[in-house]
């Protein structure tokens, strides 16, 4: 581990004595990989200074400690250097073994997040529009973007489906945990009786995928146009801008009518495309260790029943992780904080102990 841990702070010092140089600042593409580079490393490279400065610190008190003689203040004063030491070094080795596993690729990637509304009729969809409302404000206070790409709204302000990009840094990381069936169990607006009804929605997180990345034949895609509508009639365009793309050798079929713009819908249409390819590539190439994913917290797995909504008690579970936090209000208003950090903690143990497993 060590060896690999200076040749990193190695190549962060080199980076860094690079990007000093006119010859490099001079080339646009060179200076921004190397920045990329600089701060994907920078997190080790720290730590790992922290880490030989604590070794120092240990060895210095181990030194005064065998010098102090009959003195007893500095003996004390050396076995409390000491034992700091001792423990900053475990706490930096631990932080030093988080970060260097292996990080997954999709983490600095944009998103587009898919919201549909399950099983439940309408209190699905409205429950689909308050996860989307979730997402948008938690994404906010990330300092992450958000747009919309597609909607169909139901006439009481629900969702039978919505969909939104997420760019910014670590969008995916933030998001990636939120792929599954999300439950919502409350007593809709319109039950007269009081009973406690329970509501699914499906919600998938799509890493975007880069152009480059993805070959996509012009003759394999059937493009329709039709005119965008909304709920009750509402927001209906005179002219055929909605998009429709089929990508024929997969059945995939992605719609946008958001913008009033052919153009732009289909520029969006796309970016859902490529994100749903995409995600199918990953699938097909991660097949292979399937049945080690599906002990992991980031499964991914949009069948999985991953969290409850219960309004009658105030309590959200993450079934994954055993997690219950009775704050139901201010996780809905986009304090997803404590929930994505500790699927990113759980997630990191199970890594942890693969590895030291393998």
């Amino acid at each position: 581990m060590f060896s690999k841990l200076q040749a990193v702070a190695n190549r962060y010092e080199e980076i860094n004595s690079q990007l000093y140089q006119p010859e490099v600042a001079a080339q646009p593409e060179l200076y921004s990989a190397l920045m990329k580079e600089s701060a994907a490393l920078r997190p080790i490279a720290e730590t790992y200074s922290a880490y030989t400065a604590a070794q120092e610190a240990l060895a210095e008190a181990e030194d005064l400690l065998a010098d102090c003689g009959g003195d007893k203040e500095l003996r004390e004063l050396a076995q409390q250097q000491l034992a700091e030491s001792k423990e900053a070094l475990r706490l930096l080795t631990d932080e030093l073994k988080i970060l260097l596993l292996p990080r997954d690729p999709n983490d600095g990637r944009n998103i587009i997040v898919e919201i549909r509304a399950g099983a439940g009729g309408e209190e699905s969809a409205l429950f689909a529009a308050a996860l989307h409302r979730m997402y948008t404000m938690y994404a906010e206070k990330r300092g992450l973007r958000t747009e919309p790409v597609n909607e169909n709204a139901t006439e009481l302000g629900g969702y039978k489906e919505v969909s939104f990009a997420v760019s910014g840094a670590d969008a995916y990381s933030r998001f990636k945990f939120e792929s599954g069936v999300h439950r919502v169990q409350r007593v809709p607006e319109t039950e007269t009786g009081g009973r406690i009804h329970t509501s699914t929605v499906t919600v998938a997180v799509l890493p975007e995928a880069e152009e480059v990345e993805l070959d996509i034949n012009p003759t394999d895609l059937q493009i329709d146009t039709f005119r965008a509508s909304g709920a009750g009639g509402q927001h209906i365009n005179k002219t055929e801008s909605a998009i429709r793309i089929t990508h024929l050798p997969t059945g995939t079929v992605v719609e946008c009518q958001d913008e009033r713009s052919q153009f732009k819908n289909k520029d969006k249409a796309m970016r859902v495309l490529r994100a749903r390819l995409l995600e199918k590539k990953q699938q097909e190439q991660q097949s292979a260790i399937a049945a080690d994913r599906k002990s992991q917290v980031g499964t991914g797995d949009r069948s999985e029943r991953i969290r409850t909504y219960n309004f009658p008690q105030g309590r959200v579970t993450d079934h994954r992780i055993g997690l219950t936090l009775y704050k139901i209000d201010t996780i809905l208003d986009g304090d997803l904080d404590e929930v994505v950090e500790a699927l990113i903690t759980a997630d990191r143990a199970e890594r942890l102990r693969q590895n030291e497993n393998s």
